[in-house]
């Protein structure tokens, strides 16, 4: 072995190491209660909403932002809003992504919010690049007690059970995610998982005043996700073929969707999408000197179908590219213009 090999033995062992610690991490099983993560259909959009290691894939600064309304039709069916931003970055001549992720969603009288700060380390693999990301941040729930409104004659509900909040309340607590991301020149695919900690959230009255008032708790599952793609150009044309695929599963159930997309001249792009026993759906976005505008509609399979003409999703954003060259890092003035 040369002297010039050793080096890349001990990355590759180091990444492999790596590796391993956060898949380890990813896989521990846990009894699960709950999930609040938002169904997108444009996850590829947003792939760091449910993968910490999408981030600073690229040379540019990210900016992402998109609503969701399910279910039209439906009186207080969910309405979700995302917003997310990532960028490179390097320090100590490593490169590193820094992502930022929100989400807020609403549900009749229910409503939860996520923040989360991302970081990722980023290792040469296979001619390709591999990213280890982390994700902590915070989920604050609350839900309006003092709106619910229970009719005389309700089979099934008491107006003094003890289940419905009848006050307003509200909590938060600590969350952890992480994840593995692995982009290539023909493809690329992660391993991630939110909610690590499964933290619980315990929901207490906003009043204050009365100290017999009933806390609940709302535990948070772990969700484990495989998300991945390519983009394969059609050889002597404009048009490029990108089929992807997002599969997620809580250990008690588990769903997946499979999307097929064609984009042409890197500035028109359209698809369809089925997702399992769920919803078909049409995709369509363009690109344009950095902006990003994309929108989908989703026509549900299941018996939903009868009470609702679908669900909308639209995303907005913008791109811009960064220079992390260090050509100019150690540049001076000509001492004959000082």
């Amino acid at each position: 072995m040369t002297d010039n090999s050793r080096p890349t033995f001990k990355t590759s062992l180091l990444t492999a190491r790596l590796l391993l610690a956060v898949i380890a991490v990813i896989m521990i099983p846990v009894k699960l209660s709950a999930q609040s993560d938002v169904q997108l259909t444009q996850y590829f959009t947003l792939p760091n909403y449910y993968n910490a290691g999408a981030i600073g894939t690229t040379d540019l600064l990210k900016i992402r932002a998109g609503s969701r309304m399910q279910w039209v039709g439906i009186k207080n069916a969910p309405t979700s809003f995302l917003a997310g931003a990532e960028m490179p970055f390097k320090l100590f001549g490593k490169r590193f992504g820094a992502g930022l992720i929100m989400q807020q969603e609403s549900m009749g009288l229910y409503k939860n919010m996520t923040l989360g700060a991302q970081i990722a380390y980023k290792l040469p693999l296979f001619k390709g690049n591999l990213s280890i990301g982390a994700q902590i941040g915070f989920i604050d729930q609350s839900f309006k007690g003092s709106e619910v409104y229970i009719p005389d004659d309700d089979d099934y509900h008491q107006s003094s059970d003890d289940a419905i909040p009848q006050q307003d309340i509200r909590g938060n607590a600590f969350d952890v995610g992480a994840g593995i991301y692995y982009t290539h020149r023909w493809f690329w695919a992660g391993l991630s998982a939110t909610h690590l900690n499964s933290p619980s959230v315990k929901l207490n009255a906003e009043s204050g005043q009365d100290s017999n008032e009933r806390n609940y708790e709302f535990q948070m599952g772990r969700t484990l996700y495989f998300i991945a793609g390519s983009n394969i150009p059609i050889k002597n044309t404009l048009f490029e073929v990108m089929p992807s695929v997002l599969v997620k599963s809580d250990f008690t159930f588990t769903t997946g969707e499979l999307t097929a997309r064609c984009r042409y001249n890197k500035f028109l792009t359209a698809g369809l999408g089925y997702r399992w026993k769920d919803a078909v759906y049409a995709v369509a976005s363009v690109e344009f000197k950095g902006f990003y505008l994309g929108y989908s509609y989703d026509y549900p399979t299941s018996a939903i179908a009868r009470a609702s003409s679908g669900s909308h999703e639209i995303f907005a954003g913008y791109s811009l590219k960064l220079d992390l060259s260090d050509k100019n890092k150690n540049r001076h003035k000509s001492i004959r213009i000082m």
